[in-house]
C-alpha cells in the first residue's frame, strides 16, 4: 500500500477526548450505581475515606479504601506493563488501553444482573468498583505517558483552571492567552460533562451495572483499534516513528 493511500490517522486529541468522556461515564456508574465511591478521581476517595474513618456522615470507609488500593495496584502494574512493552518497541498506548478495556469488561461481567444501588456497597459492588479502579489506575499511567497538555482524561480541574486563566477573563499568557489552547481545554471539560451526563442518563434507565459498563469498554477498545496504525509513542511526545 502506498503512503498516499493509507487511512487517515485520527487526531490524538480526539482519541483522548473520547477517553475523557469514558471517565465521566464510568464515574457516573460507580458513584450512582455502586457508591458512593470514585474509580478514577481518587481525590474524592481520599476524602470519602477520611469522612468514613471519622464516622462523619453516611459515607462508609470500606468502598473508598478498596478503590484506592485497587487504583494503586493498577497504576503500579500499568507503569511496569507499558515500560516493558515500550522497551520492546511495541505500542504501549494500545497495550495500556487494551488492558483497561479487559478490566472494564471484567467489571461488567462481575456486575451482570446487578441492579444499580446507591448506598453501602455489598460484595459484588466492591468487586466491580475494584476492577474499574484497576482499569483507571492503568489509564492514569497511559495519560501521563502521553502527556498531552489540557487533556489528562481522568480529571478536569487543571484543564478548567488553565482554560479560565488563558481566557479573556484571566488574560494570563502563562496559560496560553491569545492562542487556541483554550479549545483543547474547553473540549476536555465538555467531554467529561458529556460522559457524566450519558452515564447518569443510563443509570436512570434501570439497566443492570453490567449493561451500564459495556459502552465504556467498547469505546476504550475503539480508541485502541483506532491507534493501531499510529507510529510508536514515547513519553513526552505524541508519536515518533
Amino acid at each position: 500500500m502506498s503512503p498516499g493511500s493509507r487511512t487517515p490517522r485520527p487526531p490524538l486529541t480526539l482519541l483522548l477526548l473520547v477517553l475523557t468522556a469514558v471517565t465521566g461515564l464510568t464515574e457516573a456508574v460507580s458513584l450512582l450505581a455502586l457508591g458512593p465511591v470514585f474509580t478514577a478521581m481518587q481525590t474524592g476517595n481520599v476524602l470519602f475515606l477520611a469522612f468514613g474513618v471519622a464516622h462523619a456522615g453516611p459515607v462508609p470507609a470500606l468502598a473508598p479504601a478498596v478503590s484506592l488500593s485497587a487504583f494503586a495496584l493498577g497504576a503500579a502494574c500499568g507503569a511496569r506493563l507499558e515500560a516493558f512493552v515500550e522497551n520492546r518497541g511495541r505500542r504501549w498506548f494500545v497495550t495500556g488501553l487494551s488492558a483497561e478495556a479487559v478490566l472494564v469488561l471484567t467489571a461488567a461481567a462481575a456486575g451482570w444482573g446487578l441492579a444499580p444501588r446507591f448506598g453501602a456497597p455489598g460484595t459484588r459492588q466492591l468487586l466491580v468498583s475494584a476492577a474499574l479502579s484497576l482499569a483507571m489506575g492503568i489509564r492514569n499511567v497511559t495519560s501521563l505517558r502521553v502527556n498531552l497538555a489540557g487533556v489528562p482524561t481522568t480529571l478536569v480541574t487543571r484543564s478548567l483552571t488553565s482554560f479560565l486563566g488563558g481566557s479573556v477573563l484571566g488574560q494570563d499568557r502563562a496559560f496560553g492567552y491569545g492562542t487556541v489552547a483554550w479549545v483543547r481545554r474547553a473540549s476536555s471539560v465538555g467531554a467529561m460533562f458529556a460522559g457524566g451526563l450519558a452515564g447518569a442518563l443510563l443509570v436512570r434507565t434501570g439497566w443492570s451495572v453490567g449493561w451500564l459498563l459495556l459502552p465504556a469498554a467498547v469505546l476504550v477498545l475503539a480508541v485502541a483499534l483506532a491507534y493501531l496504525t499510529q507510529p510508536l509513542m514515547h513519553p513526552g511526545g505524541e508519536a515518533s516513528v
